[in-house]
């Protein structure tokens, strides 16, 4: 197995610079691995092998030529199918949008194409990234790297498991509810959810507008800081785009130093998870108190209200968002006689159960008889939680609690509905609130990964770097590998 497969953006990097390799050669070597494991694990929709071939052949010319590039130039990353690639598919894991190409590409498909980042594909998401596993794509189930009966997780599964499986060196998903946290805990990876705003939503077919935002899954701290750096920003075609600071350079925030760092621990948030990933949370707490951070057990409330307040208002938002796949201006079409049954049809025919099911919901709770008495509240129980949460930071620079309640599970485990039901109580309040969440592998339980979960203040990206960096700098359970397991 080539060792370039297991290296990070910025080693790879410094390889490009000598000309030890080329960029045509790393993405071969990608694309080989992802021939090679692609069978088992179908973390893919598209590949876009010839693009990718032409792109890296791009940036060799213009390094031999000494043109300055980025610190990204020339790797070979991966986006879930949900964000527009101008002239390469984008289908969202749906039958309705199954030969669907846009016209354009996403602002941050822009930003990493002006980075001269190589696209190698687009991956497999649950249809409309509504779904906890990646088992509600309508073209099959992505498999965990490091069990392959067990699930990686979702929606962004697919984006999750090409990481992990060193298909790709990095990836970008979307998260409205832990949709990208999630599968990185399960597939031991790194996952970020920035501040609400603060990178670009333009390009990218949204369930839920005002909880969706895209992230980043890397296999280091380094690594995740230099793509925040190349995709976030003001855009003046996102309407909730918020300006930053021009030129913010988050890889200044990789400090191994936590001194006086102050962490709170919701306890409300260690109820129902595994006794094997309380162990090891405990164990991340002693480690950041022997490096200077220290950690106090805090009361978060409206734990019990979360689950329902982010399924009414992500149904409602849905709802509204899938109404333009209607069969009449692009993507699936069933041809009938009249335009009631063309709707029917069509979106019977094009939508899976799960999409299906949500757009029902939020239908309902939108009617004119349900809105006060579901969205209304809805949307006032979720100030409530973002005050709670706004409230805490007044005192503390971050919050600390699992990623997930437990590790990957399998699929046919009896098990599975609920826990795929109840997993966003973990990581959706993030996205209530709007502000970044950082999931960090932490070692494993049963061979498979865990994450720990590192909430901070709105744009305080840098904290969670620093966190994480310090971690990983000071330990050997943030890097996982997949040596003689799963697909490797």
């Amino acid at each position: 197995m080539s060792l370039l497969l297991g290296l990070t953006a910025h080693e790879l990097q410094g390889l490009l610079v000598k000309q030890e390799i080329s960029s045509e050669d790393l993405v071969k070597e990608h694309l080989n691995k992802i021939k090679k494991v692609e069978g088992e694990l179908h973390a893919f929709v598209t590949i876009a092998e010839k693009e990718a071939l032409q792109a890296a052949q791009k940036v060799d010319e213009k390094r031999s030529r000494g043109e300055e590039l980025s610190p990204l130039a020339g790797i070979p990353m991966a986006l879930s199918d949900n964000i527009l690639t101008a002239g390469i598919k984008t289908t969202c894991s749906s039958r309705m949008l199954e030969n669907f190409i846009p016209p354009y590409s996403a602002t941050v498909v822009e930003k990493l194409q002006a980075a001269d980042t190589v696209l190698l594909g687009k991956c497999n998401l649950d249809e409309f990234a509504q779904g906890a596993t990646t088992e509600n794509s309508a073209f099959g189930a992505t498999y965990n790297p490091h069990e392959l009966k067990a699930v990686p997780g979702g929606a962004c599964g697919g984006a999750a498991a090409a990481v992990a499986a060193e298909e790709v060196v990095f990836s970008l998903g979307t998260d409205a509810s832990g949709d990208l946290r999630q599968p990185a805990s399960f597939c031991g990876v790194i996952g970020l959810k920035p501040t609400y705003g603060s990178v670009s939503r333009y390009g990218v077919v949204t369930g839920a507008s005002s909880l969706d935002q895209v992230g980043i899954l890397t296999k280091d701290m380094t690594d995740c800081a230099l793509v925040l750096n190349a995709i976030s920003g003001h855009d003046p075609h996102d309407s909730m785009s918020i300006a930053l600071a021009e030129n913010e350079d988050y890889t200044g925030s990789l400090l191994n130093d936590v001194k006086g760092i102050k962490i709170g621990i919701p306890q409300e948030y260690l109820q129902a998870v595994d006794p094997e990933i309380i162990t090891q949370l405990q164990e991340a707490v002693a480690k950041l108190e022997e490096l200077g951070a220290s950690c106090e057990k805090v009361t978060m409330p409206y734990r019990d209200a979360v689950l329902s307040t982010y399924q009414i208002i992500a149904a409602a938002e849905g709802s509204s968002n899938l109404a333009r796949f209607d069969g009449v201006r692009y993507g699936f079409r069933v041809e009938t006689e009249d335009l009631d049954t063309l709707y029917k049809k069509t979106r019977g025919q094009g939508f899976g159960t799960e999409v299906k099911k949500n757009i029902i919901l939020g239908t309902y709770v939108l009617s004119s008889e349900q809105y006060e008495a579901y969205y209304l509240k809805a949307l006032k129980v979720r100030t409530l939680i973002k005050d709670a949460i706004e409230k805490l930071f007044q005192d503390y620079d971050c919050l600390l609690l699992p990623t997930t309640p437990t590790v990957a599970f399998a699929f046919q485990d009896e098990r599975a509905n609920t826990l795929a039901r109840d997993l966003d109580i973990w990581t959706c309040p993030a996205n209530l609130a709007g502000i970044p969440a950082l999931s960090l592998p932490w070692g494993m339980v049963k061979g498979l990964p865990v994450g720990l979960q590192f909430w901070g203040r709105a744009f305080a990206e840098k904290t969670l770097l620093r966190i994480g960096f310090a971690l990983e700098q000071n330990t050997n359970r943030t890097r996982l590998s997949l040596k003689g397991k799963g697909v490797c």
